[in-house]
């Protein structure tokens, strides 16, 4: 079993947690959140199944034993900017890095700068570092690419997700507009904190490692209005009201659309599904219906990417450049 150190104890970080105990794939040893009602307390107070002994500290300092730490998860921020410093301080003390910061997954897309920074600091010290997830991460970037792989030509890549998110956490309902009216959701769209997190890195992703050269690209966000009227973990939401997000993005070359990426998440989302088709030799067209349930696959994918993480060399890396992540079963790790 890994000991891990633990940094974001919010709903999501609760998650993975609970999977590594349960699955008996790491032992959070250290756990960090500077909430002022999180800081000091047992984190079993927070999560049932953790060790008893373990507080949650407010900072890195106060954290100790450094050489007992296998990995480190870190699930804080979708921007990378706000992790950085995070991210410098593990990788000074040479930690296989593991996050969910969406903008890690292909950080080139805006953080240029900041991704040479962090994979020299990584190579220098001896650390790792690899941002994962279920989207982005997985369903539309690193599953496309993979699904090329038996490919001899490559035209065109579409992902499709359709997600119903009536079951997903709270953060993630308000992140989608849930019981918004138009003025409020117009609002959030300009100021940046509505929209999915990640599409374009997904789309650049895909064309990197497929080799699909993009000219131009662009994303766009409209809302998902309600029908009918419906309930959601963040109360009713009348009929005519915003129940959710679609999000567009595009890359062409030579005014043809190379990579086409939607995402659509709704309360009461009908006929929810995730799709991803290769135009190509041979044509793919792999169909999920019901979509995979994304907090669940994101605790999932954070625990079973950490043995082919440590196995890879030191520095940056994404989903392309380690081994695909497999089901781990405890005490399997090295096989």
């Amino acid at each position: 079993m890994k000991r891990i150190l633990h940094v974001g104890v919010g709903p999501l970080g609760h998650r993975i947690i609970a999977e590594l105990q349960e699955r008996s794939l790491g032992h959070v040893i250290a756990a960090v959140d500077s909430a002022p009602h999180l800081a000091g307390r047992p984190l079993a107070e927070i999560v049932s199944n953790a060790d008893p002994k373990v507080r949650i500290v407010p900072s890195l300092d106060a954290v100790h034993d450094w050489d007992h730490i296998d990995a480190a998860i870190v699930a804080t921020s979708s921007g990378l900017p706000a992790c950085t410093s995070t991210f410098e301080y593990l990788l000074r003390k040479g930690t296989a890095v593991i996050s969910t910061c969406e903008e890690l997954v292909y950080p080139w897309l805006r953080h240029v700068a900041i991704a040479e920074e962090l994979d020299d600091l990584a190579k220098r010290h001896g650390g790792r570092l690899l941002g994962t997830g279920v989207n982005p991460g997985f369903l539309m970037d690193a599953l496309p690419a993979f699904l090329t792989s038996v490919c001899r030509h490559v035209k065109a890549v579409s992902c499709h997700r359709i997600q119903d998110a009536s079951s997903r956490r709270i953060p993630f309902q308000k992140k989608i507009g849930a019981g918004l009216d138009d003025a409020q959701f117009a609002a959030k769209v300009a100021e940046g904190s509505l929209r999915h997190v990640g599409l374009g890195e997904s789309l650049h992703f895909i064309a990197h490692y497929v080799g699909l050269p993009i000219e131009r690209w662009e994303e766009n966000i409209e809302a998902v209005k309600a029908d009918h009227d419906l309930n959601c973990g963040l109360g009713p939401i009348p009929k005519g009201k915003c129940c959710g997000v679609r999000q567009v993005a595009r890359g062409y070359f030579d005014e043809r659309v190379v990579v086409n990426l939607e995402f659509q998440a709704s309360i009461g989302q009908r006929d929810p599904h995730d799709r991803v088709t290769i135009h190509g030799e041979p044509d793919i067209d792999v169909v999920i219906p019901g979509g995979v349930h994304g907090d669940i696959a994101t605790s999932a994918i954070v625990a079973n990417s950490i043995p082919r993480l440590l196995q890879a060399p030191p520095g940056l890396h994404t989903m392309a450049t380690i081994a695909p992540p497999i089901h781990v079963r405890a005490g399997t790790e090295r096989r």
